[in-house]
């Protein structure tokens, strides 16, 4: 087997079926080894869209997302979506070809060192060689999938990738999720059998290992109510009377949850990484008056919070291990129910044509079981609070780096998976022109996404804060294009839409189409303001 054939079939043993890229000369080998051994390579307009598009796909299979890209340009054009991988937890295999070191002592065209520019981004970053391609292999998988998942990097030099493997192949065994045991245990066992106004707030690392049930047997058992952040919805059912959905980003919501933070007496932290959070959530609970026990995957270094009692380890067998028998009298004042009702009132659609009509429509006439993404930008706060999610993952969107030009990728990652499932991406109408040129790559894979454009013609979240600021309007407009017709022109079907009828009737076509559709929702600035 060559070099490059070791790590395809070791990828492909780990459950990938698709890589995502632009190719190079350099990368043709490891592209060719990638289709011989079952891995489709879908061929992207911009890597950074392809690596989002490969983030789609784990998000689905659980299988670690590839994105493949050539030396030099290549490889530096995911610099972003690498960094948003690291930050939101995703296994991301980063293939990219490189010259061979003796050639790069006397050659300097697209010759960088891209491992540096790697390392502080990843989890691990290796250089491929013939003689341990089995092992650099099996420790990518094994380095990008446990404990808080991530990328990792192999450079892989053009010789090396058509270079006999002499190595032996090697098989680790993965590590086993491990409940705690001992005196902080049992003290933290202690503190939530006694607990009268217990909270629970989960997040992205509770998603990562699969802690849904263990997030509702929680709640229930304690008869808490649960705050997620906007990674983490749908961990526990947004119908379910206990749930009191994302947070975040919010202004508005924050008034109405850090208040009921400050009345628990226990909080119990279930993966929860504040990573997501805006600067309100840093330092918002007291340990010197309540008990706060915080399960993680990895020890605090953020200092954002800090807790009476950190258990380091799996989120689900560390949550099944701290539940005492069921609570009874607990919260006997009504402020988790005063709380949720209060949420809904305040992100009700309203009246007026607008971001918060298009959202509600939106998910009435979507079946429950869409996939949706979000990009970043003023209507990713309002969707993060208004989409009711029914199962993890039901809503995915960039939430620690928050870049833009995430949701279209991210959606088509999503469809390649489920070609049959409905499946919507809302973007901001800057955010979509980043990636427009990917609908191009929706027509040729036969994909039929939904892309919902928020149309203002501004920079909506920035021009806001700069009016806050009393600064003057500068470098946030821009003109409105004819997103329907770039979707038409690109192998799709297209929709302007500036009512609920419309947009409506546009959804229901979209459903029943065999090709991509884009929805241009078009608004008037200044719709967002007081919505969040």
């Amino acid at each position: 087997m060559r070099a490059a054939d070791v790590v395809a079939k070791r990828l492909h043993d780990a459950g990938c079926r698709w890589a995502f890229g632009m190719p190079g000369g350099e990368v043709l080998t490891m592209m060719d080894a990638l289709e011989q051994a079952g891995i489709k390579f879908v061929l992207c307009k911009h890597e950074n869209a392809a690596g989002f598009m490969a983030e789609g796909t784990y998000h689905r299979t659980g299988a670690p997302g590839i994105l493949l890209a050539t030396v030099g340009p290549g490889a530096l054009n995911g610099i972003n979506v690498v960094e948003n991988a690291r930050q939101d937890r995703v296994p991301l295999i980063v293939l990219t070809g490189c010259v061979d070191p003796e050639v790069a002592e006397v050659y300097t065209h697209q010759v960088l060192d891209q491992q540096q520019v790697f390392r502080s981004i990843t989890k691990a970053t290796f250089t491929l060689s013939a003689g341990a391609a089995h092992v650099i292999a099996d420790k990518a998988v094994g380095i990008a999938t446990e404990g808080r998942p991530g990328p990792v990097h192999i450079d892989v030099p053009i010789s090396v990738a058509d270079a006999a493997a002499t190595g032996e192949g090697v098989l680790r065994t993965p590590a086993l999720p491990v409940a705690p045991a001992g005196p902080a245990l049992d003290a933290a066992k202690t503190a939530l059998a006694s607990a009268r106004r217990p909270l629970i707030i989960a997040g992205v690392d509770a998603v990562a290992q699969d802690a849904t049930d263990a997030v509702i047997k929680a709640a229930e058992t304690l008869g808490a109510p649960v705050i997620t952040t906007y990674k983490a919805k749908g961990l526990i059912p947004e119908d379910h009377r206990l749930a009191l959905g994302g947070a975040g980003l919010s202004p508005k919501a924050d008034e109405i949850l850090l208040p009921l933070v400050a009345q628990a007496d226990v909080i119990l932290a279930i993966g929860y990484d504040p990573i997501e959070m805006r600067v309100g959530w840093q330092n918002l609970w007291d340990p010197t008056r309540q008990t706060v026990l915080d399960v993680v995957a990895e020890p605090n270094h953020h200092y954002m919070h800090q807790s009476t009692h950190t258990i380091v380890g799996d989120c689900a067998a560390s949550v099944d291990a701290l539940l005492p028998d069921p609570l009874d009298r607990v919260w006997i004042n009504d402020a988790p129910q005063t709380a949720k009702a209060k949420l809904e009132a305040s992100f009700a659609p309203g009246e007026t044509w607008g971001p918060g009509q298009i959202i509600a429509t939106c998910r009435e006439i979507l079946p429950e079981q869409t996939l949706a993404t979000a990009d970043s930008g003023a209507h990713r706060i309002l969707l993060s609070q208004m989409w009711r999610c029914g199962f993890p993952r039901a809503l995915t969107q960039s939430s620690a780096l928050c870049t833009m030009g995430c949701a279209v990728p991210l959606a088509m990652g999503a469809q390649i998976v489920e070609p049959d499932r409905p499946v919507v991406s809302f973007s901001g109408d800057a955010g979509f022109l980043m990636v427009a040129g990917e609908l191009a790559t929706a027509a040729e894979l036969g994909l039929k996404t939904i892309f919902v454009v928020f149309v203002d013609a501004t920079l909506a979240l920035i021009e806001l804060k700069q009016r806050d600021r009393q600064l003057r309007n500068r470098g946030v407009d821009f003109g409105r294009a004819n997103f329907a017709a770039l979707g038409r022109a690109l192998g799709g079907a297209g929709h302007r839409v500036n009512n609920t009828e419309n947009l409506a009737a546009a959804l229901h076509a979209a459903l029943a189409s065999d090709t991509f559709t884009v929805i241009a929702a078009e608004f008037e600035r200044k719709a967002y303001d007081g919505t969040f």
